[in-house]
């Protein structure tokens, strides 16, 4: 009986050195397998982190650059809107000098009048004080007259309706003028209506 007890206590130390080294292994190998991963895990985080990176600095630059076309944009249209409200000042009075100017011709006409009749010259005088105030209050506004006659024919100032062939003066000389032009500051008001001097040559080919 002695011997059986002491071979079954043998056999219980046997079982539990077997389980002992056997769960020894798996813990080995766990610790291992372990070993061997977790070196990976950290590399593909810092890749992800990296490309991460790397896409909110392009975002950035994104960003920065329409928030610089943006600005320009807007200094640009600040600009325009400015000059656009200079030039509106500039020129706000074109519309009632156009009309003043058409008054001024009536007055050059009227002035202009011959007559023996002394009621008549009266108002002629009256007429050419006028006039004469009138034309001072459209120099004040910057209203200048076209230097027309006996000038050089230019049709950024002049509107010819007719030729004439004087050979006694050069070509494109203005020969008379019918209605006079006038500048507003760096703008023609209303350009002069001329005649123009041209050789018969021409004169023939305009004719043709």
């Amino acid at each position: 009986m002695y011997n059986r007890y002491r071979e079954e206590e043998k056999q219980e130390k046997e079982l539990k050195q077997a389980e002992a080294e056997t769960s020894g292994e798996e813990s080995a190998a766990e610790t291992e397998a372990t070993g061997e991963e977790t070196p990976a895990a950290p590399a593909e985080e810092k890749d992800a982190a990296g490309e991460e990176t790397l896409d909110l600095e392009e975002e950035v630059k994104r960003l920065k650059d329409l928030y610089l076309r943006t600005l320009a944009d807007a200094e640009n249209f600040k600009r325009r809107i400015n000059e656009e409200r200079i030039r509106e000042r500039k020129y706000a009075a074109q519309g009632l000098l156009e009309k003043l100017i058409s008054v001024i011709d009536i007055f050059d006409q009227a002035i202009g009048v011959e007559t023996d009749d002394p009621k008549l010259k009266n108002f002629l005088t009256g007429f050419t004080i006028i006039n004469k105030q009138l034309n001072e209050i459209l120099e004040e506004e910057g209203v200048k007259k076209i230097d027309a006659r006996d000038q050089i024919f230019d049709p950024a100032y002049h509107h010819a309706v007719e030729v004439e062939h004087d050979e006694n003066k050069e070509d494109n000389i203005v020969l008379e003028v019918y209605q006079n032009g006038y500048t507003f500051k760096d703008r023609v008001l209303r350009p002069a209506l001329v005649k123009v001097n041209k050789s018969k040559k021409e004169e023939n080919i305009d004719h043709e």
